[in-house]
């Protein structure tokens, strides 16, 4: 039965995390493809790009909300039935799979975002001051330092480090069971989010990579960019 539960946690995280809102929105709201659109991505910076700052928003929130569903979801499913060590690996597998239908959707020919939306939703999950901390991390990356990619990154690391620290220190235990399930999770949606950024990197090694934020309306006033 248990690789029944697994398969089970895989088709909710996976088929949640699919559902593509940034280009659902955009077109609603815009009339445009997302997919032709800047980085032709689904997730919450495409979205701005594409949409305008609510637009942006709101798929950025919808794609947290994809990670939360799918923990909360297989925590109804199973939570009642299953042994209590076995639940966090569910949960776990859940999340990883929602990162990959956000990533690689089916109703989009296996295109997507880069993960950090639903990424950062099934950790908050788990472990609610997850979010604050990510609107946080990034927030403040976005705003003064404008690489998406870069804010990406450092939230997927941050996340299988907050739940090391848990194991390692006991604390919180009233908000999160301390698992390796959450750290093996955290660490492999750490690992896709960086898969799927890896064009990203080059272009910022190159100095190519695209900006937004503050430093994006810095650049683009009279006189800044570059001759």
């Amino acid at each position: 039965m248990i690789p029944l539960y697994f398969l089970g946690a895989i088709c909710i995280g996976y088929f949640l995390g699919a559902i593509p809102f940034g280009r659902i929105y955009v077109r609603y709201f815009r009339g445009l493809d997302i997919l032709e659109v800047g980085s032709g991505r689904t997730g919450g910076t495409n979205s701005l790009r594409a949409g305008g700052l609510t637009i942006g928003l709101l798929t950025s929130l919808s794609d947290v909300l994809k990670g939360i569903v799918a923990v909360l979801v297989v925590r109804w499913v199973f939570g009642s039935f299953v042994p209590a060590d076995l639940l966090p690996w569910l949960e776990s597998t859940a999340g990883i799979f929602s990162v990959i239908g956000h990533n690689w959707s089916v109703f989009v020919g296996f295109r997507g975002g880069a993960g950090t939306g639903p990424n950062v939703g099934w950790a908050a999950a788990v472990f609610p001051p997850i979010f604050p901390i990510a609107l946080l991390v990034m927030g403040g990356m976005l705003y003064f330092v404008g690489w998406a990619s870069v804010a990406s990154m450092m939230m997927g690391v941050i996340i299988p480090v907050v739940f090391i620290v848990i194991a390692i220190t006991g604390r919180w235990a009233e908000l999160v069971a301390v698992s390796p399930a959450y750290i093996v999770g955290g660490i492999i949606t750490a690992l896709i989010v960086a898969y799927a950024l890896r064009g990203n990197f080059v272009r910022l090694a190159k100095g190519e990579e695209r900006i937004v934020g503050l430093r994006a309306r810095w650049k683009n006033q009279p006189g800044n960019a570059p001759s």
